[in-house]
This record gives C-alpha cells, sequence and structure tokens, in this order.
C-alpha cells in the first residue's frame, strides 16, 4: 500500500483540531505534518517510533510533538489479525504555530510558551502526574469548541512551559531529512523490520527492498535515521524484549529467541548496551 508521509490534516472550521481515535490498529504509516501535535494512547499496545528513537507504548503513552518531526505508533502484529478483537483508542490535538497570529509568541509574556514549542522540534513525552493532566485536558477538548478550547489549550501549553516533567525524545539536534518523495521507499523498509524483526534479518533482502546495494543503503539509512540499520533492528527487538520482560510469563531465554537474537549472550550484551541493565536487573527493577 502506497502510504503519503505527508499528511494534510488541515480543518477548515477549528483553529484547534482534536480528533478521536478507535480503531482496530493505528495509523501504520511513518508520516510527519506541518502541525504541532499532542497525542495520548487510551487503548493499544506496539512500537512508537519518533524521529530516531524507537520505544514500545501502551496505555498512557503521551507525547508533544513539533512540525515536520517523522512519527509512528505501530500497533502490535496481533491488532492486524482479521479475526482479532483488539482496538486502539487514542486523542490527538493539532494546531499550527500560527493559530494565534503571527505575532503573539513573540511578546515576552509567551517566552516560556515559544521555548517549550521550540523544545517539542524533539518530540516530548509525559509521565505521571503531568501526564495525567494532559490526558484528562485532551478527552475534555473534544468537547469545547470555539475561543473556550484555545483558552484551554493556552493554559495547557502554560503549564507544560512551567512544570518540570517531560522527557526529550529524538536526540540532541535531530533533524527531519525525508522527502516527501521517499516514502514508500522508507514504508517499505520500516514495514519489513516491523513484520520480520523476530526472524534472520538479511542486509541484503533490505536493500533490495528499497532499490539499493548494501553499501548504499547503509549510508542512506545512516544520513535519515541519525543511526545505523542494525541498531534500529536491534533497537526494535529490544523494545519487544521490554514490553516481553514486563509482562513476566516468560524466561529470558525465550524472550532473546522471540526477539530475534540468535544466542542468550548475544541477546544478554546488546541489552545492557541500549538499556543499561541486564534483562534480569530491568525486570527486577520494574
Amino acid at each position: 500500500m502506497k502510504a503519503p508521509i505527508h499528511k494534510n490534516i488541515e480543518s477548515q472550521v477549528r483553529t484547534v483540531t482534536v480528533q478521536e481515535l478507535k480503531e482496530p490498529h493505528f495509523d501504520p504509516n511513518w508520516h510527519f505534518h506541518p502541525h504541532y501535535q499532542l497525542f495520548t494512547v487510551l487503548e493499544g499496545t506496539g512500537k512508537r517510533l519518533i524521529g530516531d528513537s524507537i520505544h514500545t507504548f501502551g496505555p498512557g503513552d503521551t507525547v508533544f510533538l513539533g512540525p515536520d518531526i517523522p512519527h509512528l505508533w505501530r500497533s502490535d502484529s496481533a491488532y492486524f489479525n482479521s479475526d482479532s478483537s483488539l482496538y486502539t483508542h487514542g486523542v490527538v490535538l493539532y494546531f499550527q504555530e500560527d493559530f494565534l497570529g503571527k505575532d503573539l509568541l513573540d511578546k515576552p509574556e509567551m517566552l516560556p510558551i515559544r521555548q517549550l514549542l521550540i523544545d517539542s522540534k524533539r518530540g516530548i513525552s509525559y509521565k505521571g502526574a503531568l501526564q495525567e493532566h494532559v490526558c484528562a485536558e485532551l478527552i475534555a477538548l473534544k468537547n469545547i469548541e470555539g475561543f473556550q478550547s484555545i483558552l484551554r489549550l493556552l493554559t495547557l501549553l502554560d503549564r507544560l512551559a512551567h512544570e518540570e516533567g517531560g522527557t526529550p525524545i529524538a536526540s540532541y539536534g535531530y533533524v527531519n531529512t525525508y522527502k516527501i518523495s521517499e516514502t514508500e521507499r522508507m514504508q517499505k523498509v520500516h514495514n519489513y523490520v516491523l513484520q520480520h524483526f523476530s526472524q534472520d534479518i538479511r542486509l541484503g533482502d533490505v536493500a533490495s527492498l528499497a532499490g539499493m546495494s548494501e553499501a548504499a543503503f547503509c549510508r542512506y539509512f545512516k544520513a535519515r535515521s541519525n543511526k545505523t540499520f542494525i541498531d534500529f533492528v536491534n533497537e526494535i527487538r529490544i523494545g519487544h524484549a521490554c514490553k516481553l520482560l514486563l509482562e513476566d510469563q516468560w524466561t529470558i531465554a525465550q524472550i532473546a529467541y522471540d526477539s530475534g537474537f540468535d544466542s542468550l549472550s548475544n541477546f544478554n550484551r546488546n541489552f545492557k548496551r541500549y538499556i543499561g541493565h541486564t534483562p534480569r536487573d530491568y525486570k527486577g527493577n520494574y
């Protein structure tokens, strides 16, 4: 399926656009758009890709994204089964930088919000009390229209600008280098890895899928993702392993092989490298 990497979500009737998403799975396409976005997951699990960051997600996952940062909430494979009764649920809010006009953000009183908008260009993840507040406000904003919706959003942005609790998502200095014309190529690569990470992934197969030689593909992927293709695959696998460790139903050896690693020692080494703890310590801590 071809899917544009650049989304058009312009509303002709609302400055602040709020959408409730209830589907068998979240949009599986890696995309970006010129809007700021606040999003919270109410139901569903999977892999979250934002810029050069990869994490698992579940209910409560709440983020603030600036314009043009590529992102994807890829639901777990079980959500794509035709006989599945699973569903995803989320609330998303969109607005553009000039939603208050071109000059208001330049006022001295708006400095904290202006800095928040700058910080959001790396993406910001919220947890704890601040995450709960954002979630509650997004749900409330579904039913608020007109000037009150703008006031409510400004109040929320002011709180986010003054309280601690947000964590940057993409790496420092991350810049979106993707072009709209590259949509299909990168979509194929992401889909292939997300569907086959538990199996042996050969670089030659993926490079062929992208229509490149292995060397050219490695350079291309590193330039646009700020990481090597091997790191990308390993982060997907480690994220899957973290989810299984928290479920506490499998042995560490079973999790290693289910996540696509060819040996327990390889799994332990990579887990420590990416997470900073051994799998056993991670499981015990959380």
